[in-house]
Formats: structure tokens, C-alpha cells, sequence
């Protein structure tokens, strides 16, 4: 959805787009929190489930990382969208394009991280 949104946002005039990126990285940093700790929960419960599983059919066994590959995190995205959230129109710093280029960057490696954790996940079941 990145690939589409951010491009139309950063074209809006006068910095329109700059409302919603400060909006959703605030919403964002209330919600990802728990996102995130949901992911590890589940990918240990699911770990201890195909743990318990030994001597059981290798192939019915629930792989323990594939859900734990949902919540990879680059320590450098807090940082940015803690920068973003706060960020009003009489507040923008002059190199907000490089901050937000840096932040996009680093959502599109972890997009392909947890793509290729899926296609591996797919194929390892196969």
C-alpha cells in the first residue's frame, strides 16, 4: 500500500500530505506496540506447540518462525516516526524529504523480509 499511497501524498500541494503521514505515524505508535508483541507472543506459543509436537508427523508441525518473521522491526523506524508524529506545517524540519525517504527505504526492506518469510513458508510446506 506504501508503494501507492506515499507517492500520491507526497504530491499533494503545500505539503498536504505531510496531515496524514503526522496523523498515521501518530496513530501508528499507539497501535504498532501491541501489534508487535502479539506477533512474539503468538510465534512463541506456536514455537512451544511444534516443540510439545516431537514424534508427531514433521510436516503437520506449525513452523515457529513464520509468525515471528511478521514482526521484524528496524530500530530505525521509531526514531523517524517519532520525529513524523510531531511534526506540524509551522514545524517541518527542512530535511523532512531525506527523513521520510530514509523511513520509506527501510519499510520497503522489511515488506520484502516478510514476503520472502511467507514465499519460504509457502515452499517449505510444499
Amino acid at each position: 500500500m506504501a508503494a501507492f499511497v506515499t507517492p500520491i501524498l507526497d504530491r499533494l500541494p503545500d505539503n498536504g500530505g505531510l496531515g496524514a503521514r503526522s496523523d498515521g505515524a501518530r496513530l501508528l505508535g499507539k497501535v504498532m506496540p501491541f501489534r508487535y508483541i502479539g506477533s512474539v507472543v503468538l510465534g512463541a506459543v506456536w514455537a512451544a506447540l511444534a516443540w510439545g509436537g516431537v514424534g508427531r508427523d514433521s510436516s503437520s508441525r506449525p513452523p515457529p518462525c513464520s509468525s515471528s518473521a511478521s514482526s521484524y522491526r528496524s530500530p530505525c523506524f521509531v526514531p523517524v516516526n517519532s520525529r513524523v508524529a510531531q511534526w506540524t506545517h509551522g514545524s517541518v524540519p527542512a530535511d523532512r524529504k531525506q527523513q521520510l525517504g530514509r523511513w520509506d527505504r527501510f519499510h520497503f526492506v522489511r515488506v520484502g523480509v516478510i514476503v520472502t518469510a511467507f514465499v519460504l513458508l509457502v515452499i517449505g510446506k510444499g
